[in-house]
């Protein structure tokens, strides 16, 4: 069984900076989009950028657009989200998650997440 691992977290004042990574455990494994997905405390999770695969083609929430950006190494099996201008409200557990294939409606695989706390 495939895991995707998060990493990058931590504590930043606002306006600081960011890099989440997550890295799927096998080289081989292959999926359709790589999504980043947030859940602040007594809020429901919510999406905030995925990528494809294939083209790099990206999308994004409205609250991050401009301040994240999501890319990906496939040669690594690896995405990132470099997330500037940072804001407390942007405090969340960040979650990346796999969407397997075109077919699949849903994000079906997850990793267990990375705490980021912005102070302000």
């Amino acid at each position: 069984q495939v895991q995707l691992v998060e990493s990058g977290g931590g504590l930043v004042q606002a306006g600081g900076s960011l890099r989440l990574s997550c890295a799927a455990s096998r080289r081989t494994f292959n999926y359709y989009k790589m999504g980043w997905f947030r859940q602040a405390p007594g809020k429901e999770r919510e999406f905030v950028a995925a990528i494809r695969k294939t083209d790099g083609s990206t999308d994004y929430a409205v609250s991050v657009k401009g301040r994240f950006t999501i890319s990906r190494d496939n040669a690594e099996n690896t995405v990132y989200l470099q997330m500037n201008s940072l804001k407390p409200e942007d405090t969340a557990v960040y979650y990346c998650a796999a969407r397997t294939s075109i077919s699949t409606i849903t994000y079906n695989f997850w990793g267990q997440g990375t705490q980021v706390t912005v102070s302000s």
